[in-house]
C-alpha cells in the first residue's frame, strides 16, 4: 500500500505551519515502512498532483478555520475530506481543493483519505508557533500515528528518538 502523508502550511506564519511541523516530526522521529512517503507540501497545490496520483491512502495535516476553540484538533475521514476543502478560503486550501478535484477527474483518488485539521490561535508573521499551536501539534501527531496504525501502517520510534 502506498501511503502519502502530506503536511500543508506556511511555517513563516506561526500556527499556519502546524501541518508541516507535524509531518516533519513524523519523518524525523519515526521509522516508517516502505511505501509510506512523508511530504512537506508547504503551500503547494497543483504541484503535488504527481505525488497524490497513485497513492492508495492520503493523510493531509493542515491548519484550518474550524469555527472552534484555538488548538482544536479534528479528524475528517473519507469522502468528507474533499468536501471540507471546497468550503475553505485560504490560498493553499483553495489549491488543495483544486488538487483533489484534478485527482478525482483523473480517476486517481486515493481509496482512503483523512484530514487532520488544527484550529490556529495566531497566523501573524513569525517562525514560532504559539504555545496553543505547539500543544495542538502534539495532539495532532498522536491522531496521525493512530490513523496510520488504523490503516495497518506500523510506526515505530527511531532509536535516537526513543531515548
Amino acid at each position: 500500500m502506498r501511503v502519502l502523508v502530506l503536511g500543508i502550511g506556511n511555517i513563516l506564519l506561526q500556527d499556519e505551519g502546524v501541518g508541516v511541523h507535524v509531518v516533519n516530526r513524523l519523518a524525523s522521529t519515526c521509522a516508517l515502512p516502505e511505501g509510506v512517503e512523508v511530504i512537506d507540501g508547504g503551500t503547494a497545490g497543483m504541484d503535488l498532483l504527481d505525488r497524490v496520483c497513485g497513492a492508495d491512502a492520503l493523510i493531509i495535516v493542515d491548519c484550518a478555520r474550524l469555527d472552534a476553540v484555538p488548538g482544536t484538533v479534528r479528524e475528517i475521514v473519507g469522502e468528507g475530506v474533499p468536501v471540507f476543502f471546497q468550503s475553505r478560503v485560504s490560498p493553499h486550501q483553495i489549491g488543495l481543493s483544486d488538487l483533489l478535484g484534478a485527482v478525482m477527474l483523473l480517476g486517481e483518488m486515493p481509496a482512503r483519505m483523512a484530514l487532520i485539521a488544527i484550529e490556529p490561535e495566531a497566523m501573524e508573521l513569525g517562525l514560532e508557533m504559539t504555545p496553543t499551536g505547539q500543544e495542538a501539534a502534539g495532539r495532532a501527531f498522536g491522531v496521525l500515528t493512530r490513523r496510520l496504525a488504523a490503516w495497518g501502517v506500523a510506526v515505530r520510534p527511531l532509536p535516537q528518538a526513543a531515548a
